[in-house]
């Protein structure tokens, strides 16, 4: 660690936390640190152009659809969308040809007139130029999901874009300012939203079954250490590299995603700053120094520092409530997302398996008194389409629901569930949580990406009192 580095950390804790970062400090030390281009972005200022919170594009009767990125994720998504009514495949596109060949043969219904393309980095331009595609959706490495869906929506496009839509915080203002003067919808694709408990959690919320809202908690433990040292599993070991050159809370949304929509975040309520605390590396580094003793590869990994196991970040919001969140990707512990909520009245939580509630401190509710209650505030949108996305699966039926709902959203002039201040402010999270990490978890601003809208905007509708119309269609092979 630098002299430099050193004393601004000693500087920091003499200081005490003090007052949240609303402007750039004028200690030299903080502007030598390699974060403070972070906190730079958190003061950008931008005026208001068009509220895409509850705006309804004109419906699309067809929805011509465009893939980027048809690896894993992207191509299992080309399967899901090509059994929704509607939907029209017109490209396929990654750098790779195989996988984009492999992709088109995942469509299962007629119709689709998918054209491939890859070879290059830059082919993804080609598609997104097209005049007759409506929607692209983009499942690329993380670092590459900004450039493209601002790309997109400047060439006409509505963009989906999976977790993060952004790593930093530039890029999460430069999303909202394209939607807002595209008035193209920026979607962000956190399947966690449609889980079955989260919803229901969140339809008894929107009901006040928990009161006032205190405490949520959300997660994403998951043990992809080996994976990430895979090249077939992590093309070019993209991941690898975000966890070497990173120490942050990466990945968020499909902890914060569920909870920023019970705690109406950028719809009545919003996230006012955030404080972060990572562990020491106790797995990630020590693998890599074994694997490079016998694999000159991995020497050039060693340079970086590696992220902390643990992250756990704190976020405290305008209505006095209050998040954590916690990000763990290497060491062997059983998959969670914990997903707690914490009110006045009531208490749920999902992980430890299986999902529970409560309303009382004594106990949990038995087994038929869940049942009771799950049956009688099921949102409609589970009944209506929770069976049939069972079966066509993706994380037990969430992914294709998440489709779904977005396909039916645009076919019928809706309003999008998740918006471009929900990809930006969930997003942000890995970047601020890092500046905080490497300043001794002192707290830092979250970004009003409504720019003042937040208290106005409206809570998405989760009834399906209107749309709902969009069919799923049998596979022909």
């Amino acid at each position: 660690m630098s002299t430099d580095r050193r004393s601004f950390l000693k500087l920091s804790g003499l200081a005490g936390l003090g007052l949240l970062s609303n402007q750039v400090s004028a200690n030299p030390l903080e502007e030598q640190s390699n974060f403070h281009q972070i906190l730079r972005e958190t003061q950008q200022t931008h005026k208001p152009v068009f509220n895409m919170s509850g705006y309804a594009a004109p419906a699309l009767s067809t929805v011509r659809t465009g893939f980027i990125g048809v690896g894993n994720r992207g191509s299992a998504a080309v399967y899901r969308l090509s059994m929704i009514d509607g939907v029209s495949i017109k490209g396929v596109c990654d750098v790779r040809d195989e996988k984009a060949q492999a992709a088109k043969k995942r469509i299962v219904t007629a119709g689709h007139e998918a054209k491939i393309y890859s070879g290059n980095e830059e082919v993804w331009k080609e598609m997104c130029r097209r005049d007759d595609i409506d929607f692209v959706y983009i499942a690329t490495h993380w670092s590459m999901h900004a450039e493209m869906a601002i790309y997109a929506m400047e060439h006409g496009k509505h963009v989906a874009v999976e977790i993060p839509a952004a790593v930093t915080i530039d890029e999460c203002w430069r999303l909202v300012t394209t939607s807002e003067r595209t008035k193209k919808h920026c979607v962000i694709l956190e399947n966690c939203c449609y889980d079955f408990f989260e919803m229901l959690t969140l339809n008894l919320a929107r009901q006040g079954f928990f009161g006032d809202i205190v405490h949520c908690e959300g997660a994403y433990i998951h043990d992809i250490l080996e994976s990430l040292f895979n090249e077939e599993a992590r093309y070019h070991k993209w991941r690898l590299l975000e966890n070497a050159k990173r120490n942050g809370n990466l990945y968020p949304t499909h902890g914060l995603g569920p909870i920023a929509q019970v705690l109406k975040i950028n719809r009545g309520n919003k996230m006012e700053f955030l404080t972060s605390m990572a562990s020491k590396d106790f797995s990630l580094r020590p693998k890599a120094e074994e694997l490079a003793k016998t694999n000159k590869e991995f020497e050039k990994y060693l340079k970086y520092p590696f992220r902390g196991n643990m992250n756990t970040s704190t976020i405290k919001n305008n209505d006095g409530s209050t998040i954590m969140l916690q990000h763990d990707v290497s060491t062997p512990r059983p998959y969670s997302r914990i997903h707690m909520i914490s009110g006045t009245k009531a208490f749920a939580q999902k992980y430890p398996l299986p999902a529970k509630l409560a309303i009382g401190h004594e106990k949990f509710l038995d087994e038929d008194e869940f049942k009771k209650i799950e049956v009688e505030n099921t949102p409609k949108i589970i009944s209506h389409i929770g069976e049939m996305a069972k079966e066509v699966g993706g994380h037990g039926g969430m992914d294709f629901i998440m489709d779904w709902r977005l396909i039916d959203c645009l076919r019928n002039g809706l309003p999008v569930d998740m918006d471009v201040y929900d990809a930006a402010s969930w997003s942000a999270i890995g970047p601020l949580s890092e500046w905080s990490v490497a300043n001794g978890s002192k707290p830092i601003a979250v970004p009003d990406f409504t720019m003042g809208r937040w208290n106005k905007n409206k809570v998405h509708n989760i009834h399906l009192e209107t749309g709902g119309t969009t069919k799923v269609l049998k596979a022909n092979k």
